[in-house]
């Protein structure tokens, strides 16, 4: 196992960090830290630059500007002692389909070459951690979507790295599945782990010590949970009118308002908190033609946050304008 930094010494730093592919500018001056013992999520609209971040940390792609740093080791300079320190999981699943379980994890252990007198006893504990005990004589292919993702973790957590890399990895999972991931992912932040995660699930990014926005290939906003959302300075009017599709449609472009947006069954219009006048804005509402059931205030989730940070830039101009 590598040998652990100072104390002081982020887990991730990533300094003015860019990445094209060809013409396209897929990451621009991506500046941040993780630090250690933390789990932080990246989140972002797709083509926002999470995955590249990620694949560059994991030193599967070369930088073409800036600076990143691994458990105070550069990316560029020596990716080799990159690779010892990180567990990364990519968004495809990558192991044998026609190993079992067992195999698999045996084979990963040869790969990073675990010694065979500790193979047997640490790859008996992920089994258990993972609670794929009972299937380690199954083939990997005839894993369920959620067997396969703990089957993963545990792979990559087979030369016990202390920082986690982890690409939307409950994509696809039912939810019961994707709950005993989570609680896997507790387990190892108690241990003392460091993660690093990008999720397209706001639920997931709630859970985050911080989430970090990206946006064409940049941070827009980083923060706890809580104070993004405070941040944002907007309240949220939710409401539950008949025929929501063609009402939110109708409100788009009745103006007063930040945003418009479809939860389910019912619509959020966000307000801003200075002058804040709901009564006003539901008659407003009304008075175009809406039969609005019921409503009431709330505070934004962290969805609202995503999509205020990620609507296009004429949609924010617009709503700027009114």
């Amino acid at each position: 196992m590598a040998t652990p930094r100072p104390a002081d010494t982020p887990a991730i730093r990533a300094i003015d960090v860019a990445k094209r592919y060809g013409a396209v500018q897929a990451l621009r001056d991506l500046s941040f830290e993780v630090r250690r013992g933390e789990l932080f999520g990246l989140v972002g609209p797709d083509g926002a630059g999470k995955t590249t971040f990620l694949r560059l940390l994991a030193c599967l792609l070369r930088l073409d500007g800036g600076r990143a740093e691994v458990d105070g080791v550069d990316v560029t300079a020596d990716p080799a002692e990159v690779k010892r320190r990180i567990g990364y999981m990519s968004q495809r699943f990558s192991l044998s389909g026609t190993l079992s379980v067992l195999e698999n994890l045996l084979y990963v252990a040869e790969v990073w070459g675990v010694d065979p007198a500790a193979r047997r006893v640490r790859i008996q504990r992920l089994l258990e951690f993972s609670r794929l005990g009972p299937f380690r004589k199954r083939l990997a292919k005839d894993l369920s979507g959620g067997m396969k993702q703990k089957l993963a973790l545990a792979a990559c957590l087979i030369h016990q790295p202390r920082i986690l890399l982890l690409d939307e990895p409950t994509i696809g999972v039912d939810p019961l599945s994707r709950r005993d991931f989570w609680l896997i992912l507790y387990d190892l932040l108690q241990e003392g782990s460091t993660i690093l995660l990008s999720t397209p699930y706001m639920d997931e990014a709630e859970r985050c010590g911080r989430v970090g926005f990206l946006q064409d290939g940049t941070m827009v906003a980083c923060g706890p949970p809580a104070r993004l959302k405070s941040d944002l300075g907007v309240a949220v009017l939710d409401l539950r009118c008949a025929a929501p599709r063609a009402a939110e449609r109708v409100l788009r472009h009745l103006g007063g308002f930040e945003s418009t947006a479809l939860f389910g069954d019912r619509i959020h219009l966000t307000l801003p908190r200075d002058g804040l006048a709901p009564e006003a804005v539901v008659a407003r509402v009304r008075a175009a033609g809406i039969t609005v059931d019921d409503w009431k205030l709330a505070a934004p989730s962290l969805e609202d946050v995503f999509l205020a940070y990620t609507r296009p830039t004429g949609d924010r101009a617009a709503g700027d304008a009114r």
